[in-house]
């Protein structure tokens, strides 16, 4: 990236910033760490963080802006802003980071002081009243510096000393590395691992491939100790992403491993399954005895295997010796344009022994598919006074809507910018914060955008195991009804008042509020608010307004009046203790019109006329297809007989396409719909198609085919 590239991403972030901040109504500082921090999570480099200033001016004066504690592996994580007002982007020197870095240091020594105290309820208690209470759970110390301007040169994580005897690695999310995650579509951020300095001299391995194919794979007998040293450093981002989100969300460090690692080092590696992991690049040499060994690893992820990884380095925390630990590690090095479709398949098929569901595979999840293609089609009712609707774009892979923006002529992007508002925007972990808020279950949506993805995922999927025909036209204009509900109420209280007279828990009030009142008015026995006329409206009545404004400062007062053993507010949010506590309150509320409830009934039909028209569009779109796909008969009855897929019905129904006959029964409909998806699973090349979503850069498309009872093919 070009100077003058980085300049034009930093002036549009600018943009993002400032609007973000006007939207919400919170601080461009609060919005700063709020827009990093999401990053931050999803590319692996800590947990979910909670947004907690705490800063004490003056000598020996600390600072931090957020925080999160991972108590399964003791990893305390503390992060600072670096948030500039200039319209240029500026660069980041050596002593003001080491400033920074010496400043989150500080707070973390403050309160791991012996005579440290806090207020109850205040910042510095939330943030670092668990580490003082129980300074036996702090393992590691990780410090992140989020800054606007920019690095002169790359600085990966280091490990810069020990506070009370524990490591401290400090990590900088600068906004030249802001940019370049932001602009990867989500794929895995570059990690290099020089194995050479790590393990004083490249590892032995053993070539288990001939080379063909763009693909190589080698044996590896990693020293434990230079598995724990890489994992201290780079943490989840040597996960890939999937396989991350489960480990980070799902799992605790295995007692067993920890078990075997203490008692039994030197038989770890005939006991423990080892690692699969893959490379987009490996630098060998010779050593000595004519062994060929590997000095170097270029994009490093491990696709099976992160229990071990995770449990290895927190038996070192816990005082274990590696120095007899060997690992063995399955390396596959695959070019890198073919990563983003042959990672995936490995990280699928090495995660069969302890089985990661489909859900965990979410983010290329047919649930997806369908809502991008929707997206791109459905066109809502223009607002009052507009002669045009404006439609929601839905990003099912980060970086899609700015792809989708920047390409065309200048003409070509302002009709993109008319058809697709940037404030019609939804990600998907903003998807699921709408859905689950909805859905009754705020202390979930509590936990951070990444377990609360993961919570919505595990309902999609088994949705759709169900009835995909459920995910249509009609749940997306109701997905869309919840967003503007969710946004308006954020917006109301970022503005109002009495929030601004004591900010903080915001997120956890716009959650409880909107669960709450969905809990209200399904007890009243409707089946909720009547999203249908908030779709029509494109915007939130002014009856259902003046509830929300009612309703949400008594929910903002109720979630500080915690028990007494409850010191911070924000993670006892995240409980179903809290949820349960609120749920069952009762407030003063204006009354909500019969109009804006949905009657249970009603929803019963508009979900059957909804299903009906989807499996119509399905039908349609398998129909085309399948004319498609009539002059590769030969080919595709080849690979389907090669691979051992073929069924009676989906032979016959071949059979009719290779003679022609385009109209089939039922039955063999659907069972042509399951060999296209199970051949698309094992690698046939379907053909391009006139899409709504344009190929991408391996000239590749999808199409679904969900309509008799078939998945999603990639074509």
């Amino acid at each position: 990236m070009t100077d003058e590239g980085l300049e034009s991403e930093y002036l549009e972030f600018n943009m993002e910033l400032r609007a973000l901040s006007e939207a919400t109504g919170e601080s461009i500082g609060s919005s700063f760490f709020d827009m990093y921090a999401e990053l931050a999570a999803e590319n692996g480099d800590c947990p979910d963080l909670s947004r907690c200033p705490v800063v004490r001016e003056g000598r020996g004066g600390y600072r931090i802006d957020g925080y999160a504690f991972d108590k399964d592996r003791g990893i305390y994580y503390v992060a600072i802003c670096d948030a500039r007002d200039s319209t240029t982007l500026e660069t980041l020197n050596a002593a003001e980071l080491a400033a920074m870095n010496m400043r989150a240091r500080r707070f973390v020594e403050h309160i791991l002081e012996p005579d440290f105290s806090a207020a109850p309820g205040s910042a510095e208690d939330d943030a670092g009243g668990m580490i003082a209470k129980q300074p036996a759970l702090l393992k590691r110390v990780q410090i992140l510096v989020f800054s606007a301007a920019k690095l002169s040169t790359r600085r990966p994580p280091e490990l810069s000393g020990e506070i009370a005897g524990r490591p401290v690695v400090s990590n900088i999310l600068d906004f030249a590395r802001y940019a370049a995650i932001s602009r990867s579509k989500g794929s895995v951020e570059p990690i290099a691992i020089n194995l050479s300095s790590l393990a004083d001299g490249p590892v032995p391995c053993l070539a288990a491939s001939t080379g063909a194919g763009g693909y190589e794979s080698y044996l590896i007998a990693l020293p434990g100790e230079v598995l724990a040293t890489v994992y201290g450093l780079y943490g989840p981002r040597l996960l890939e992403q999937n396989v991350r989100t489960y480990l980070q969300a799902r799992t605790k460090v295995n007692k067993g491993i920890i078990g075997t690692l203490r008692e039994r080092p030197e038989m770890f590696f005939a006991y423990n399954n080892g690692l699969t992991a893959t490379a987009t690049a490996v630098r060998t040499e010779y050593i000595a005895g004519g062994l060929l060994g590997i000095a170097e690893i270029e994009d490093l992820q491990i696709v099976n295997g992160g229990q071990t990884t995770a449990s290895i380095l927190h038996a070192r925390d816990q005082g274990a010796s590696l120095r007899d630990v060997f690992v063995q590690m399955k390396l596959s090095v695959v070019q890198p344009q073919l990563v983003e479709d042959v990672v995936p398949r490995i990280s699928r098929f090495a995660n069969t022994q302890n089985r990661i569901s489909e859900a965990d595979f979410f983010s290329s999840h047919p649930f997806h598919l369908t809502m991008e293609q929707i997206s791109r089609r459905l066109s809502p009712p223009p607002r009052a006074g507009a002669l045009a609707g404006e439609k929601w774009f839905y990003e099912r892979a980060r970086g899609q809507y700015r792809d989708a923006r920047t390409r065309g002529t200048p003409s070509e992007r302002r009709r993109f910018d008319a058809e697709f508002p940037k404030a019609q925007l939804i990600e998907k972990t903003d998807l699921a914060k709408y859905e689950l808020s909805f859905a009754g279950k705020p202390h979930t949506v509590c936990l951070g955008a990444q377990k609360c993805f993961l919570a919505f995922a595990d309902n999609i999927a088994g949705e759709w195991e169900n009835s995909q025909l459920s995910f249509n036209d009609g749940w997306f204009r109701n997905a869309v009804a919840r967003a503007l509900v969710f946004r308006w109420t954020d917006r109301m209280i970022g503005s109002s008042d009495w929030y601004r007279s004591d900010r903080g828990h915001k997120s956890q009030t716009v959650a409880y509020t909107i669960a709450w009142l969905e809990n209200f008015i399904r007890r009243q026995g409707k089946a909720g608010l009547n999203l249908q006329l908030i779709w029509n409206q494109q915007e939130v009545p002014e009856e259902l307004r003046r509830v929300l404004e009612a309703l949400a400062p008594q929910i903002a007062r109720k979630l500080r009046e915690t028990p007494d053993h409850v010191r911070n507010i924000g993670e006892f949010a995240k409980q179903q203790a809290c949820w349960a506590n609120i749920g069952r309150c009762e407030f003063e509320l204006p009354e909500l019109p019969d109009a804006m409830l949905l009657d249970k009934e009603e929803q019963k039909e508009e979900k059957r006329d909804d299903a009906a028209v989807r499996r119509i569009d399905l039908d349609i779109e398998l129909d085309r297809l399948i004319v498609m796909l009539a002059p590769r008969h030969g080919e595709l009855l080849d690979f389907a007989r090669r691979k051992g897929l073929l069924s009676p019905k989906s032979n016959a129904a071949l059979g009719r396409i290779g003679r022609g006959q385009f109209l089939l029964p039922a039955s063999e409909r659907g069972a042509l719909g399951q060999l296209l998806s199970r051949m698309a699973d094992e690698g046939f090349e379907m053909p391009a198609a006139d899409c709504e979503e344009p190929a991408d850069s391996s000239g590749s498309r999808r199409i679904r085919l969900s309509g008799s009872g078939m998945k999603q093919v990639r074509l």
